[in-house]
């Protein structure tokens, strides 16, 4: 019986919205495909993705006595795990391009006097036609057997799909144009890691006599580098854990003198939870916009998978008390973070001038979440002084239509000298962001609304929002809140996690 699982997945249209200043790269991946000096062929052995920090080691983990080795957990992860390494080895086929085409944009927008998103700006967003409602029906028609939901409730997104397509396309018109007009020389044949630091100084290729270095590419690969050591980990631990249980849970029933089975039903099974009716359609109630059907045609489904779920946290729950008597050693590694460049220049933020460690924030101010964080944040910040710096970048996502404009409006506010106190006002009235909500808050924080409804209106600072954004994309925001420190990542956002990495980043300056 198909799970749930599976019709909770969105349809395989997936819609990615490209800002303007992402255009452009988007681009020159179409455009890579026209350069055939940069396109090695297959190998005919396994290509280094150059993601793997160390390989892992030889034992993962000890379980009262018994070793569990790398290679009987990787050998049913191994196709899901080169996947993801192929990933990488593709992105740097193509990131050569990229940086070309970077520069060439850069290099024209300089001639021309103007900043690359001016000029993606004329070349590409004013060029395009926009969707029209009729033809963002068409293509839903077309696609329909692929894409979950009525018409009405995704066109938005349909549209921006739209949208992005033709901006794909006419920013692969550009780069074609600079490219013909540019000293481009590639030198590389294949765009392979480097194998040693002094690796990152070999020149691939040179625009107008200025070098694209190996390092180059890896800097830019880097967050996509971390992000598939991060789910290599996860996929190697979950499959970890399963090995570890089904030891503990084998070694238990021997000493017991029955099945793994017997044991199953005497100790795991009288844990269960019914799944009732009035779960399984609260169950549906909450999801049935990412459902097919009604609850009636889904209820069995419904009921199997969560099931399924009690299941899995009963055997969960038993499996820790199992742990918790055993001798176990477990030598698999989340990878840290690698450190960030990140500019902090003409950006809002509070703390001590010359501290010696910086937190970054990337955030939204339509975001429940960051919210939460921010107030953690300041917190935090507050309670270590001077030793700290607090910057603030914006990140307006997507799926919230008031957080770009209230994103400007924060601006606004800065160039007052209240950014502070405005958006304390933002994260407080979160549900209510329109333009007229934002310039009453403006006369809350005693801003001159003269002059702040002038920029709020012109989008004076919409262009600062879109560089904290193409900054974000650059290493690798794809949510908020994205909070760095000293460059790194920090995956957990709890108080006491904060103030387990500063201390930690201290300690490092200290070190250097």
């Amino acid at each position: 019986m198909r799970s749930v699982s599976l019709l909770l997945a969105v349809g395989a249209m997936l819609v990615v919205v490209v800002r303007p200043s992402a255009a452009f790269p988007d681009a020159r991946q179409a455009a890579s495909q026209s350069v055939p000096a940069t396109q090695s062929k297959p190998a005919e052995k396994k290509e280094d993705c150059g993601c793997e920090v160390k390989a892992p080691p030889d034992v993962l983990a000890v379980v009262n006595g018994v070793k569990v080795a790398a290679k009987d957990v990787d050998e049913r992860l191994k196709d899901r795990i080169q996947e993801l390494q192929n990933q990488v080895i593709e992105a740097r086929r193509r990131q050569l391009d990229l940086e070309i085409n970077s520069r060439l944009l850069e290099g024209e927008a300089k001639r021309l006097g103007i900043t690359p998103d001016a000029l993606l700006e004329r070349e590409v967003s004013q060029k395009i036609k926009e969707p029209t409602d009729a033809e963002a029906r068409a293509f839903y028609e077309q696609n329909r057997s692929r894409i979950q939901g009525e018409f009405n409730e995704i066109k938005d997104q349909v549209i921006s799909y739209l949208r992005t397509q033709r901006q794909q396309a006419e920013a692969k018109k550009l780069a074609d144009r600079l490219r013909a007009g540019t000293q481009v020389k590639v030198l590389a044949v294949s765009v392979t890691p480097p194998e040693t630091d002094a690796g990152r100084a070999r020149v691939f290729a040179t625009v107008n006599g200025k070098r694209i270095t190996s390092g180059d590419v890896e800097d830019a690969l880097k967050p996509l580098i971390f992000s598939v050591q991060e789910q290599v980990y996860y996929l190697r631990k979950t499959a970890l854990d399963v090995k570890i249980n089904d030891l503990l849970l084998a070694e238990e029933a021997k000493k017991r003198n029955i099945t793994s089975e017997a044991l199953f039903e005497a100790d795991v099974l009288p844990r269960l939870k019914p799944v009732t009716e009035e779960v399984a359609l609260k169950f549906y109630e909450e999801n049935k916009s990412r459902l097919e059907g009604g609850f009636d045609k889904l209820r069995p489904q419904i009921m199997e998978y969560l099931q399924n779920r009690e299941q899995a946290r009963a055997a969960d729950a038993y499996a820790e008390l199992l742990r918790k008597g055993a001798t176990l050693q477990v030598y698999l590694k989340l990878p840290e973070s690698p450190v960030f460049d990140i500019a902090i220049e003409d950006r809002p933020w509070r703390g001590g001038v010359n501290a010696a460690v910086t937190i970054v924030e990337f955030t939204d101010y339509e975001c429940p979440s960051c919210a939460a964080t921010q107030a953690v944040l300041e917190e935090v910040a507050k309670e270590y002084g001077d030793k700290v710096k607090l910057v603030a970048r914006h990140f307006p996502l997507d799926m919230h239509k008031h957080a770009f404009k209230a994103a400007e409006a924060a601006e606004a506010a800065r160039e007052q000298g209240k950014y502070w106190e405005y958006v304390t006002i933002l994260f407080t009235n979160q549900r209510a962001l329109e333009v007229e909500k934002l310039k009453e808050y403006a006369s809350q924080s005693g801003l001159d609304r003269k002059k702040f409804d002038a920029a709020l209106d012109s989008g004076k600072f919409s262009d600062r929002v879109k560089r904290d954004m193409a900054d974000g994309d650059k290493i690798g925001v794809d949510s908020t809140p994205t909070v760095f420190i000293n460059g790194k990542l920090a995956r957990e956002k709890t108080r006491e996690a904060l103030k387990q990495a500063i201390e930690a980043a201290l300690k490092d300056a200290v070190k250097k």
